[in-house]
């Protein structure tokens, strides 16, 4: 039995849209969906009494923004198996640790607490730099939220970080029926043509003959697994965050692989990531590479 997908949710905007958008990922994925709450009640306002006459007024929040959440998730789609459970930690503990027995963790882009001009928040930051499995920040316009591209981007950058990635992606591509647009960015040292400007085409000729080399190399085996995905491939000149950022714009989800760390901090997230989290117009994958 897979494991299930599990959603963050608080009550936000952001998390409500995280909810549907989490709804129909499950549906198409036939895997059952986990609401998490996580609240503090407990620490703060000490045991419940057994008859219930003073339950705190953040267990009572905390419920109704689980059942809230649970109805919209059902009314969405009822075909969907949704559980919720409410977690007594704080919000990035508790989701890393539902996240340990999920098959991917959504989350939206900024929850309740964070100030308004954030343009990713803390939680989110945190998932998608320590979670053990693939996490999804559900953010960007209404196009790439409705899945209206019917497109799916993985930008491929260290081979080390890329192998996970790439079967996510295919995965997804296939259960949407869409096409997979996989791109490979390069650059061209400036040292290498600097002294010989005559010559500068054939250093960049070079490194993008390599960048495709590398391409075929870390699709076949998912081409041959999965023939049926239409595939396109792209090499482009430019840096990575930029090339990503702009082809966001037409794609449903953007999908990039990061390092595992055998530490308490989890991911090594560079600059494309953080750069993608924060700017990208499509919800955003960060698939751990695992060991």
């Amino acid at each position: 039995m897979e494991l299930p997908l599990v959603v963050g949710v608080d009550g936000s905007d952001a998390s409500l849209v995280a909810v549907d958008w989490a709804v129909d990922e499950a549906a198409r994925l036939g895997l059952p969906l986990r609401l998490v709450y996580a609240s503090l009640w407990e620490r703060y306002e000490g045991a419940v009494p057994p008859d219930g006459s003073e339950t705190s007024s953040e267990q009572v929040m905390a419920e109704h923004v689980v059942q809230a959440a649970t109805e919209r998730a059902r009314r969405r789609n009822p075909d969907v198996k949704v559980t919720a459970e409410i977690q007594p930690e704080e919000a990035i503990e508790a989701l890393l640790h539902a996240g340990n027995n999920a098959s991917v963790l959504v989350t939206g882009s900024r929850g309740r607490n964070e100030l308004t001009g954030l343009l990713l928040g803390s939680v989110s930051l945190a998932l998608a730099g320590r979670a053990h499995c693939p996490v999804i920040v559900v953010r960007g316009d209404k196009a790439g939220l409705a899945g209206a591209h019917e497109r799916i981007l993985l930008g491929l950058g260290d081979p080390a970080t890329s192998g996970e990635a790439v079967w996510f992606a295919f995965r997804e591509a296939e259960a949407r029926g869409c096409t997979l647009d996989v791109v490979r960015a390069w650059r061209c040292p400036a040292h290498e043509s600097a002294d010989h400007p005559l010559l500068a085409g054939e250093p960049a000729h070079r490194h993008e003959q390599q960048a495709s080399a590398l391409l075929d190399t870390l699709l076949h085996d998912a081409v041959t697994d999965r023939p049926g995905v239409q595939l396109r491939r792209a090499t482009v000149g430019g840096p990575a965050r930029k090339v990503l950022l702009n082809r966001s714009a037409a794609a449903d989800l953007l999908i990039i692989g990061a390092r595992r760390r055998h530490s308490h901090y989890g991911l090594q997230l560079g600059r494309v990531a953080h750069t993608l989290l924060h700017h990208a117009q499509c919800p955003v994958a960060v698939v751990p590479q695992r060991a």
